[in-house]
Parts: structure tokens; C-alpha cells; sequence
């Protein structure tokens, strides 16, 4: 345990090349199958995915006293009527609505990250991304500015964050520590609640806010039949708090990793500015642009296989089951590891190396690459990430020049999402 939690990628990495594809260990009285296999990945997460359950696993236990029965945390049949009411409101079709609030968040950015660039002082680029992501998904699903709670909620989801993310200690923690991070959990939960059930009676009392064009929140209101399935209130707010909190730290440390990656290699880097250049000659990107960008969708999706936002699925067997000819008895934890699985030497060539035309036309095996997850429960949003880093990226790439403060240190650490330990201290130079 002592090991798990003070490496966890080491420890996990280390069980793969040691042991192979399928391996079990004992972690707090629970028997864990590790699985680094994309045949055996997509046997738990899909074709045999009714035998596998979120309940009781360690994803269950950090989320669900923040998000309820969210679409993280709901399983089942429940699951599967959230998924249904709240999947209109992220077709393609949809997300690709909010481009201009993307694109306008992004250039407030770069107007900030210009003043800083003009006084060479360092950018904390990790959090300033965190707090676009943030402003991008409360106005898109919301129809509301975090702003306006006098930077309330960005400091209320801040704290959850925290709380979350020191679930599993890397050491015995301190009594008093836990004592006060627990405490602020607790009051920004309240905050994060009331403010979101008061903005979800609003829409629902008014409707869209000024007859502007409808929120994620005004379509998943409209879904169902009244009075039979369509979603209450409480409904509605474990789906926003989910999708907000799952959605913009992920988002976040993508487009964060992506941008120190493209910074160590600079050759990336200027192809992408060319390409930007070329396609866009100066204006804003729009949701029309996507498919004309594929060198910034290309290296968005090599940084989330080298750096996975989420770098760990756990799933509880509710039955028994065999793996790989292995016995698995009802209980047992299974987990996957994106930063092992995408490391797979078997099915990547030169894995630890930064190659974005790997994505270029790739047919790759089923389940061996899961930025958003698999099977049926792949995450709901992944167009909207995947169009927001491709906007958010083409501006930044279009306006600024980002570079690593020398010497700052970059360490991936594996909490909830995988951020860097020291976080990204980067320097900007206007184009």
C-alpha cells in the first residue's frame, strides 16, 4: 500500500513489465486484477460490461459525496435513463453551438497572458487553463458566468478538488490537515449546490436568459416526458455538478500537457503554427474549422495518450467471470491504467515518444486507447472536449509563443486526473 500510494504509476508500470497483461494483488483487504490488454479491457467495459459495476470501487467512494447519482456514479438501469435524457445535449451537432463562447473565453486569455508576456513573468498555465475550462463549461451548460458569484464557485470547485484529489493519502495524513480540507469540502459542496439549484429554477421558471441561444441545461430540460421520465431538479443538478467537474479539469490538464509537450518539441510546434496560419489567416476559428485542423486534434490526442487525463477506470465484478483464462470471483476489483495500457509496447511504436501522426488514419485495436473511457459508458462529452482543445489550442498556437520557465520541474502526479506535481510555469512571447 506504502508503495501504491506514494508511486502509483511506478507501482502500476512496474506490475505490468514484471508480470504481463493480467496481474492480482492485495490492496486493503480487496483482491485487484490489473488488466493491460485491450482484448481483456474491452471484455469488462463492453462485452461483458453488465457484470461489472462503478458501486463500491474507489471511483464510487471519491465522487459520489460531491456529484450523487450523477451519470459518473449511477449504474444500471438508472444509468442508462440519465444517459438517455442528457445525450441530446451533446451531439455533435449541438456542441458545435458554443464555439464562439470557447473562442472568446480563449482570446480574454491571451489578452492576460499578453500583459504577463510584455513583463516576462512566468504564466501558472495549468490553473489558468482550469479557470477557462471552468468559465467555458458553466456558460455553455449553465447559461451563466462564474464571475458573477464573485469568483465563488471557481474557488468552491477548487476546494472539492483538493478534497478529492487527497482521497488517497501518499502517506499517513495529518489528523488536523484532513480535519480543515473536510471542513472546506463541506462548505463549498453547499455553495456549489445552492448556486446550481438556483440557476437550474431560473432556466426552468424562464427559460433560456434573454432569449440567447439554449444552454446544455435548457436541453437536457426539455428532454423526456414530463411527469414520467424526464429529469428533476435533483436530477439536474447531480448531472451539472458532474458534468462541470468532470469536464473541466479533464480539459484542463489536456490542453496543459499538450502545450509543454509541443513545447519540448519545437518542430511539432511549428507545424502547427503553420497550419493555423494557413487555415484560419488571422481570424477566429469556428466550429466549421475542426475538421481543417487536424495537426492540433493530432497532437491534443497524443498528449492524452502520453499524459491521460484519467490514468485509472476501477470496476467492481458483481458476478464470477474468467479473463484471459484467469478465475475472477464476485468482488473482485478490476482496474485499468491508461498510462500503462497507452504504453503497451505490443501496439505502440516507440510508446514514450511524442509522435502526433500516429493518430493520422490510425485504425487502432478496440479499447487499447481511452482518453474518455469505453464501452458503453464512454464519457458523454468527448466531443465537446475534443472540440474545445482543438479551439482553445489553435488560438493560443495562432497569438502566442509558450515556453517552459528553465529549470521548472515536471512530474506527472496520478490524483484524480494526472497533473503536473509542480504545476506548468510557462513564459509567453506575443507573435
Amino acid at each position: 500500500m506504502r508503495r501504491m500510494r506514494t508511486a502509483p504509476l511506478e507501482f502500476i508500470t512496474g506490475l505490468a513489465r514484471t508480470y504481463g497483461d493480467i496481474t492480482r494483488h492485495q490492496a486493503d483487504g480487496d483482491t485487484v486484477y490489473l488488466l493491460n490488454h485491450p482484448d481483456h479491457v474491452r471484455h469488462v467495459l463492453k462485452d461483458n460490461g453488465a457484470n461489472y459495476t462503478k458501486e463500491n470501487t474507489p471511483d464510487d467512494h471519491m465522487l459520489r459525496p460531491l456529484l450523487g447519482n450523477g451519470l459518473l456514479t449511477s449504474d444500471g438501469e438508472e444509468w442508462a435513463r440519465q444517459r438517455r435524457l442528457c445525450a441530446p445535449a451533446f451531439r455533435p451537432s449541438a456542441v458545435r453551438t458554443f464555439d464562439a463562447i470557447i473562442t472568446d473565453a480563449t482570446h480574454a486569455l491571451v489578452d492576460r497572458w499578453r500583459t504577463a508576456a510584455a513583463a516576462s513573468t512566468p504564466i501558472a498555465v495549468d490553473h489558468q487553463l482550469t479557470g477557462l475550462t471552468l468559465a467555458v463549461l458553466t456558460r455553455s451548460i449553465l447559461g451563466a458566468d462564474t464571475e458573477g458569484t464573485g469568483e465563488g464557485f471557481g474557488r468552491a470547485v477548487d476546494a472539492v478538488n483538493r478534497f478529492i484529489g487527497h482521497y488517497v493519502p501518499a502517506d499517513d495524513p495529518d489528523p488536523q490537515d484532513t480535519a480543515l480540507r473536510r471542513q472546506g469540502f463541506l462548505r463549498a459542496r453547499m455553495f456549489l449546490d445552492g448556486i446550481t439549484r438556483m440557476i437550474i429554477a431560473s432556466r426552468r421558471a424562464g427559460g433560456s436568459a434573454g432569449g440567447g441561444p439554449a444552454t446544455l441545461l435548457d436541453t437536457m430540460l426539455g428532454s423526456g416526458r414530463p411527469g414520467v421520465d424526464a429529469l428533476s431538479d435533483t436530477d439536474l443538478r447531480d448531472q451539472v455538478l458532474t458534468l462541470v467537474m468532470a469536464g473541466h479539469e479533464t480539459t484542463a490538464k489536456s490542453l496543459t500537457w499538450t502545450l509543454y509537450l509541443l513545447d519540448r518539441h519545437p518542430e511539432e510546434a511549428e507545424r502547427l503554427r503553420d497550419e493555423v496560419d494557413r487555415v484560419l489567416g488571422g481570424r477566429t476559428p469556428t466550429a466549421a474549422d475542426l475538421s481543417r485542423l487536424p495537426l492540433c486534434r493530432r497532437a491534443i490526442q497524443e498528449a492524452m495518450r502520453l499524459y491521460p487525463p484519467v490514468w485509472l477506470i476501477s470496476r467492481r465484478a458483481v458476478g464470477p467471470d474468467t479473463i484471459g483464462g484467469y478465475d475472477v470471483a464476485p468482488g473482485t476489483l478490476i482496474c485499468v491504467s491508461q498510462w500503462v495500457l497507452h504504453r503497451h509496447p505490443e501496439f505502440w511504436d516507440a510508446p514514450e515518444e511524442f509522435r502526433p501522426d500516429r493518430f493520422a488514419d490510425a485504425e487502432l485495436p478496440s479499447h487499447l486507447y481511452l482518453p474518455f473511457g469505453g464501452g458503453d459508458r464512454i464519457c458523454i462529452g468527448q466531443h465537446f472536449a475534443m472540440a474545445e482543445a482543438t479551439l482553445v489550442l489553435a488560438v493560443l498556437m495562432q497569438s502566442l509563443r509558450l515556453a517552459l520557465v528553465p529549470g521548472h520541474p515536471v512530474e506527472p502526479e496520478a490524483l484524480v486526473t494526472l497533473r503536473p506535481r509542480h504545476g506548468m510555469s510557462m513564459l509567453a512571447v506575443t507573435r
